[in-house]
């Protein structure tokens, strides 16, 4: 019985990874690859000792939760737009925003405000050609996954349950994207792993 428990888990969770890895092979064109887009503005942050200010609603607002949480690590001014301790934004900063099916109503305003004030607007989407978050951002970082906006239920027409539903492949796939931004970053940023450790909070 153990044995068979572990086949399945080991089953199931190469089926999501291969899924999720899948996505990386997609073609990005004409947009940038969203690896090399992410670390290259992140680095300017940096260098420029500017901040970085990052938005997503749902489980996307999780997986920047995430993110901004390692881009603190790594020496950066990392705030989220949730935040009571968020400072204003400036035209030197840039606001990381996620909108995987191409547009929510909060991220379309958030994304109005900091170009407003001049700052460097990059949204993360599955669907770059028809969001309504687009007409705000200065620069796209595609990621070519399934989200609520394309699962079009077809594995449940078929009588199949689908093994990642709704938003969960794009969701996935941007917490993978985000650890890889975070290992090369720090590369490029000269970053041990002692002193990014060294950041973390010892209020716990």
């Amino acid at each position: 019985m153990a044995n068979d428990q572990r086949h399945e888990m080991s089953r199931l969770s190469s089926q999501i990874c291969n899924q999720i890895s899948s996505v990386f092979s997609n073609p990005t064109d004409p947009h940038p690859p969203p690896l090399d887009l992410l670390v290259t503005e992140l680095a300017g942050v940096y260098r420029r000792n500017a901040r970085v200010f990052l938005h997503g609603v749902g489980r996307e607002g999780l997986m920047l939760r995430a993110f901004a949480m390692r881009l603190f690590h790594l020496g950066l001014s990392s705030h989220l737009v949730s935040d009571v301790t968020t400072p204003p934004i400036a035209s030197s900063d840039l606001l990381i925003a996620s909108a995987g099916p191409g547009g929510f109503s909060t991220v379309d305003a958030i994304c109005s405000v900091a170009r407003s004030c001049g700052a460097k607007v990059v949204l993360v989407t599955a669907e770059p050609e028809r969001g309504s978050c687009v007409k705000h951002a200065t620069d796209v970082c595609y990621v070519p996954a399934q989200t609520m906006a394309s699962d079009g239920g077809g594995e449940m027409e078929k009588g199949e349950r689908p093994l990642l539903p709704m938003g969960s492949v794009y969701e996935g796939a941007l917490f993978v994207l985000f650890e890889m931004v975070v290992y090369k970053l720090g590369e490029v940023l000269g970053e041990s792993p002692e002193s990014i450790r060294c950041r973390h909070t010892n209020l716990e």
